[in-house]
């Protein structure tokens, strides 16, 4: 199990984590949401004890990364958006002794290496050198050596980029497996619809605050609904009208209304003084639900 609880984290004078807080339970998928710079990398990072919070802690199986470093850390598999890697180093030798730090030896390391690297589909790849490698095999790489304890927790720093559509099936499969077999799992992603297909609840963070958590079976019935999305020339003016409507946010140039009453004749009617350009209805998505929270967010801090 995972548990942040209360991060804060300063770079100079920026404060990057604002009271950050959420777990991830034995047997779940977590998705990590969030627009670039909002605090997604900076939490993972923290978790996996490769940077220290101001202040706040996160405990993996009870183990506070922050007192326990050493504990906290052997029991977690954790895969960086950029793994950086030697690439001089052959993939299996690197993999040997990389291995070493879990405790594992020479020889058992090897077999384990083999195995792994065959199940992340590298095993025609293991005796190149890994400046050979493309990012996505970079981040198969990566995934092997986060199996190599075989740890409870994981933590996975958008592992979907830069996989192609079969590096993306086998990690959904991986995921599922992990699952089943009760570990806890942190994953972030700028690739929506996959979180969709793939986490239990759901995180969204926004410039360093946690802006929502939603169980993903909540999420489905908010997506399921229709909604009424509106393209005009005069958004503040129309933002005003859309009000009276429902729940309106401004998503991709778009003016996006959630919980959607009335009559879209009588809406249409009143926003082309201001310029309308396109308006129906359309199924919401994982990303207009983001975008609302963050419309929210940013009302209840004008105020």
């Amino acid at each position: 199990m995972i548990r942040i609880a209360n991060l804060y984290k300063k770079f100079g004078d920026f404060l990057a984590l604002k009271g950050v807080s959420f777990d991830v339970n034995n047997g779940e998928v977590v998705g990590f949401v969030g627009l670039n710079g909002a605090g997604k990398t900076t939490t993972i990072k923290i978790s996996a004890g490769v940077n220290f919070p101001t202040s706040g802690d996160v405990e993996i199986d009870g183990y506070s990364i922050t007192k326990d470093k050493r504990k906290a850390s052997r029991n977690v598999g954790w895969v960086p958006e950029i793994p950086n890697f030697e690439p001089d180093v052959k993939a299996l030798d690197y993999f040997v002794y990389l291995a070493g730090y879990y405790g594992i030896s020479s020889e058992e390391a090897k077999k384990l290496g083999k195995k792994l690297l065959e199940e992340v589909g590298l095993s025609e790849w293991m005796n190149a050198k890994i400046g050979k490698f493309s990012q996505g095999m970079k981040k198969r790489f990566a995934l092997a050596v986060s199996l190599a304890s075989n740890p409870n927790n994981f933590l996975f720093d958008e592992v979907l980029n830069g996989l192609d559509p079969a590096g993306m099936q086998f990690f959904k499969d991986l995921v599922i497996k992990m699952k089943n077999e009760g570990k806890a799992i942190l994953f972030s992603s700028h690739i929506l619809s996959e979180v969709e297909n793939i986490a239990d609840r759901v995180v969204f963070i926004h410039k360093g605050k946690i802006i929502g958590i939603k169980k993903m079976e909540d999420l489905r019935k908010m997506i399921s609904v229709n909604i009424v999305k509106a393209v005009v020339n005069n958004y503040n003016e129309a933002l005003k009208v859309a009000e009276k409507y429902g729940k309106p946010a401004i998503v991709n140039g778009q003016i996006i209304i959630s919980d959607f009453k009335g009559d879209i004749s009588e809406l249409s009617s009143e926003l082309k003084p201001y310029g309308l350009i396109e308006i129906g209805y359309e199924r919401q998505n994982l990303e207009s639900v983001f975008f609302q929270l963050i419309s929210e967010s940013e009302k209840s801090e004008s105020h």
